[in-house]
Order: C-alpha cells, then sequence, then structure tokens
C-alpha cells in the first residue's frame, strides 16, 4: 500500500525554484513552506492571496 503524503514545490505557483517538500501533515508541510519561503525567498510574511495559492498547490 502506497500512503501519499501532501506535497507542495515551489514551480508549481510559478516560482523559479526547484524546492519540494511533503509531510506526514498539512500542518508540519506548511511550516516547512514558511520556513523555505523565509530562507530561500527572502519572504518575512506571507499575503492571503499567495497563502491560497500555496494552498491551493499542495498535492495529497
Amino acid at each position: 500500500m502506497v500512503i501519499k503524503l501532501p506535497s507542495f514545490a515551489c514551480k508549481d505557483i510559478g516560482m523559479d525554484c526547484t524546492w519540494k517538500a511533503n509531510d506526514k501533515s498539512q500542518e508540519g508541510l506548511m511550516k516547512k513552506i514558511a520556513d523555505h519561503a523565509k530562507k530561500a525567498h527572502n519572504m518575512t510574511s506571507i499575503d492571503p492571496a499567495l497563502l491560497e495559492k500555496v494552498k491551493g498547490a499542495i498535492k495529497k
């Protein structure tokens, strides 16, 4: 049996970035995404429109 983990790739929201991540929970994945956005893209905050775009790009 294959268990699908929630996953995200920066390129799926139009970023020129090859970073990908997955986690056992969407909450854990969102933390990884936020940490990556801060470190790799110098984002100190994510506006609501981008947050919805990110959530919509998460594959379950």
